[in-house]
């Protein structure tokens, strides 16, 4: 007989109307730490207390915030595999009335967003019956930079990371400060980046191929294009062990919805489980 996890303090009655809301696509919850930020979800129809914890897959939201619409990209990729999706907002100006990037860069005091995704995720398994000693993380553009900056911070906490085409990267580079590199990561945030534990974290990287546009003013801070970036970045992280799949999606440019494709067909890797290859 499968054995029911013990109720939350959330745990609603069967017959409570708030449960039509609470698998499918839900409403946008506010963190109860912090009501700045919030998360919602895609839950499969079928989501129970009983057996083994869901995997999770968290989908972090680019600069333009659409995350309802981040989340339905993977709503059946959930149904299919039984996993739960958590897609958090980090809302524009919250450190100031032009704030568009303090979630990317994990170092706006009083805002560590890496932070407040762990305890999103800590708040949600209160109410749904998912994994969350590991997870998996994807993030496209924006989503992109908070990503791979997690990844340096967090590598533990990942069962496998997907970054897709960020404006802005973080090399491993000991002479070189954040965000550029990461020669005071342990000033900052307490952590430096344990490579080892890095590499045993099958890795994503994903962009189209014609996303070659120069932007104004990412560009300014770091020269290039975007695939530039990625092959730098795949290039930083093989000199240290870390292996990266590059998937370069045909005929996209810079669009999230164009690589949805290749994200899914690495995150079904992970799910059939150790047979199934992690690198290209």
């Amino acid at each position: 007989m499968p054995i029911e996890r013990p109720l939350s303090p959330w745990h609603l009655p069967p017959d409570h109307p708030a449960q039509l809301f609470l698998t499918g696509s839900t409403p946008l919850f506010a963190l109860t730490g912090d009501p700045r930020v919030s998360y919602c979800l895609y839950v499969p129809r079928g989501h129970s207390n009983t057996g083994e914890p869901r995997p999770l897959v968290v989908a972090v939201h680019g600069t333009h915030r659409n995350v309802g619409q981040v989340r339905d990209h993977f709503a059946d990729f959930a149904e299919e595999h039984d996993c739960v999706v958590l897609a958090p907002l980090f809302p524009a100006g919250v450190t100031g009335p032009n704030d568009l990037d303090s979630y990317k860069f994990l170092t706006a005091p009083g805002f560590r967003a890496d932070l407040l995704l762990l305890d999103m995720i800590k708040e949600a398994a209160g109410r749904w019956h998912i994994r969350t000693d590991r997870f998996h993380l994807h993030g496209f553009s924006g989503g992109g930079q908070f990503a791979h900056r997690f990844f340096y911070l967090h590598p533990h906490r990942l069962a496998s990371l997907s970054v897709g085409a960020p404006g802005r990267t973080t090399l491993l580079d000991t002479r070189t400060r954040w965000w550029r590199g990461t020669a005071d990561s342990a000033e900052l945030f307490g952590t430096a980046p344990d490579t080892a534990a890095m590499a045993d974290v099958p890795v994503q990287l994903v962009i189209g191929e014609d996303d070659t546009h120069v932007d104004v003013w990412e560009g300014a801070e770091q020269p290039g294009s975007r695939m530039d970036r990625m092959s730098e970045l795949r290039e930083n992280w093989d000199r240290h062990g870390i292996a990266a799949r590059l998937d370069i999606v045909s005929g996209a440019g810079h669009s999230d919805l164009a690589v949805i494709p290749a994200v899914l067909s690495f995150l079904a890797d992970q799910f059939a489980g150790p047979a199934a290859p992690r690198h290209t």
